[in-house]
């Protein structure tokens, strides 16, 4: 009968829990390394007074800006400059294609006044107003795009994918 009570009671012990494994942080998978390039960015503007002008800008991912002296108008005597403005940002969207937002603009000096000299020689008094066109549009690479067109002329934009 003994042997019947030892059998019982191990019969109504408690279950004893697993032994708990060490806990190891689980550790973020790395990241993908990024398919990084430069961006080669051509406008080329033509204007049926002034000819064809270009300009190119090479930047990475991101945004980018460039504020350069394009040539002078001659007020009174004074060569008076005039600059051009293209900045904005890129966006790749795969490998042939990148989301482009652009400003390209100018300033343009205008005449705000005249009043001559006692000397007999007039003068003039100026500003300058700055004139552009903004926009955002998606280009392929490689592939010129026309983004502005008038009677005066056309604006258009030649954006190539340069490896690293």
């Amino acid at each position: 009968m003994l042997l019947l009570g030892t059998i019982a009671a191990f019969a109504q012990l408690p279950p004893q829990p697993a032994p708990a494994l060490p806990v190891r942080p689980v550790q973020p998978a790395p990241p993908a390394p990024r398919d990084t390039a430069n961006y080669l960015i051509t406008v080329k503007w033509v204007d049926s007074k002034a000819g064809t002008n270009s300009l190119k800008v090479l930047t990475s991912e991101g945004s980018f800006s460039l504020d350069t002296i394009h040539s002078s108008v001659r007020i009174n005597e004074n060569d008076i400059p005039t600059t051009v403005s293209f900045n904005g940002s890129i966006n790749p969207l795969g490998p042939e294609k990148a989301g482009l937002k652009v400003f390209l603009g100018r300033t343009v000096p205008y005449v705000t006044g005249t009043y001559s000299g006692g000397t007999g020689g007039g003068s003039s008094s100026y500003q300058q107003m700055r004139v552009g066109f903004d926009s955002a549009f998606t280009v392929t690479f490689g592939k010129p795009l026309v983004i502005q067109a008038d009677q005066n002329g056309e604006v258009s934009i030649l954006v190539k994918r340069e490896e690293n």
